[in-house]
């Protein structure tokens, strides 16, 4: 069988594995499970001297109880396509169900019945007692299904006590009672499906008894019984395998990646790195862990000592502070920025960690102005016109998506909220998100492509990092992303219990790691080449699972054919 033969590779993703069982689950019930089995034990009699016993076997049950069941009938006129030897019948003829129910005496007191519900049964959990000697008991060789509840169609095995009020014993010979239990396992998951109720989900036992069902001989159901047990072992052990082998790639990737931050020769490091690209990030977590320490080391420079190395007289970052500094004061004298109140020096304290040679800490807001958005009403925008209010939806991590949840202005508001437009190598950021989750301070840069349409307008809970020197914006949209800078950011989130905030203040004071701009346009170009692989790495990644993807559909419909 085709899904046999690939059981090691479908188990590569361990998302796979409830899909694997649910699929040994239904082919055991259409007998396709057992086709071998059928041929190396051609003498089976039919199934219906089998179903007589257990009908039997049922009837006498209730007479001894003193019970009467009411057959459900569904005019659904199914016909099943199943083996020979097996033959069609209805589920209430194979067993019936006895509801649960509370005790009027139910107490947390230790009493003489202990009360088996969902917790007691699935976790040994006994909570409640009761002495009601009307109240329905099981016994240990029972087994019971969950009627209400988000579990609704779940089999538990059962245990001495009271049946909760949430379950049903399966009344059913013991002879077919883990057939049975298989029929409930396949169904479970469209039991779950087909519930009733809306708060509260619960069973709908009508359509569950009234349904047809294949029913094979005594032995072929102690066959499939064995078989799918057998199947079921090997899907966990493979599932756990696979997620110790996912386990241990992580735990090398977490090393490695550690190793490669704290080493003092990096380039030695890296090149260790590099020999087991293919073999370990295999997962797309590994990946992201690579671009995140990837912006690391190029905020400690450390991406770039073999460029120092090869350029010793690079102007330092001093002399271009210098510059940028002078400029700032030109656009406040030309009122083309406003004068802003002095930041403070960078003190010792402050500085996370020490800079190569020719770096300098400094305030972020001496390189940069910042914009915050303007407040336009939703009741002004129109379907169409010049003028785009970029949102928070449109800006996410590197990606700029203008066509997305477009929202325009009318001219005469576009002219008024003249002061907020964007311009080239602006630097959008989101100023608000999830408290605590870090699901904001995205960034990304305004591209001439963005402009040649139309004029970009800025909204609030929106930023726009401005920078002096326009030749540093790339690499400043780059380090906002690193978490050294994220860090510092976040240190100083604001807002309600479940919206986070961080204003303009926090980037202003950012203490930020400022190269030389000739090692700045060098950094650009390795992180882009590095950002460059960890794509292609994602992008293999993503294959791959397709690859398995589209391997189940296959093993699915040759399987189900």
């Amino acid at each position: 069988m085709k899904l046999l033969e690939h059981f090691k590779e479908l188990s590569l993703y361990p998302k796979n594995t409830e899909e694997l069982k649910g699929l040994i689950l239904q082919l055991a019930v259409e007998g396709k499970l057992t086709v071998n089995w059928r041929k190396e034990n051609p003498g089976i009699k039919d199934a219906s001297e089998l179903f007589d016993q257990v009908r039997t076997h049922n009837i006498e049950l209730l007479q001894s109880k003193k019970r009467k069941v009411k057959k459900k009938v569904l005019e659904d006129n199914l016909i099943l396509d199943v083996p020979d030897t097996w033959i069609q019948v209805k589920n209430q003829d194979l067993f019936t169900l006895q509801k649960g129910k509370n005790p009027k005496d139910l107490s947390e007191r230790v009493m003489k019945y202990p009360y088996q519900d969902i917790e007691a049964l699935d976790r040994g959990n006994i909570r409640r007692y009761s002495n009601d000697e009307k109240a329905p008991k099981c016994t240990d060789e029972d087994i019971l299904v969950v009627c209400d509840g988000s579990r609704s169609g779940l089999v538990l095995n059962g245990r001495a006590g009271i049946v909760g009020s949430t379950l049903a014993i399966i009344e059913t010979p013991k002879f077919i009672q883990e057939y049975v239990k298989i029929l409930f396992l396949q169904d479970y998951k469209r039991a779950n499906a087909n519930m009733k109720g809306a708060a509260i989900p619960h069973l709908d036992t009508n359509v569950l008894l009234a349904t047809d069902v294949g029913f094979p001989p005594l032995e072929e159901q102690n066959a499939i019984v064995e078989l799918v047990n057998n199947l079921f072992a090997e899907v966990e052990q493979l599932e756990s395998l696979t997620k110790e082998r996912i386990q241990l790639k992580e735990s090398f990737v977490v090393s490695a990646l550690t190793r490669l931050t704290e080493a003092e020769n990096t380039q030695k490091e890296w090149n260790f790195l590099q020999q087991h690209f293919s073999s370990f990030f295999t997962e797309k977590k590994n990946i992201k862990s690579l671009r995140e320490t990837i912006l690391q080391l190029a905020v400690q420079g450390k991406l770039t000592e073999s460029w120092r190395a090869n350029n010793p007289n690079t102007e330092p970052a001093s002399e271009l502070l210098k510059r940028i500094e002078a400029e700032k004061q030109k656009l406040i004298t030309d009122k083309k920025i406003k004068k802003e109140k002095p930041l403070s020096a960078v003190g010792e304290d402050e500085m996370p960690y020490e800079l190569p040679v020719g770096w300098g800490w400094c305030r972020f807001g001496k390189l940069i102005s910042f914009l915050n958005g303007y407040a336009f009403k939703s009741s002004t925008y129109v379907p169409s016109s010049n003028y785009q209010v970029i949102r928070l939806g449109n800006v996410k991590n590197d990606k700029f998506l203008v066509n997305t949840k477009e929202a325009y202005v009318p001219k005469i508001i576009g002219d008024k909220a003249n002061g907020y437009k964007l311009y080239k190598d602006d630097i959008l950021t989101t100023l608000t998100g999830t408290k605590n989750k870090r699901d904001y301070c995205f960034t990304c840069l305004v591209k001439n492509e963005h402009l040649e349409e139309r004029i970009l307008l800025l909204n609030q809970r929106v930023g726009c990092i401005r920078a002096v020197d326009k030749s540093t914006s790339e690499l400043m949209n780059m380090f906002l992303k690193a978490e050294p800078i994220l860090d510092q950011l976040f240190a100083t989130e604001t807002g309600t219990v479940n919206q986070g905030n961080i204003g303009s203040t926090a980037y202003k004071n950012l203490v930020f790691p400022l190269p030389p701009i000739q090692e700045q346009r060098a950094i650009v170009e390795k992180v882009n080449s590095l950002m460059a692989l960890s794509d292609q790495l994602e992008e293999a990644i993503t294959l791959k699972e397709e690859q398995t993807a589209l391997l189940m559909q296959s093993c699915v419909a040759v399987a189900l054919a």
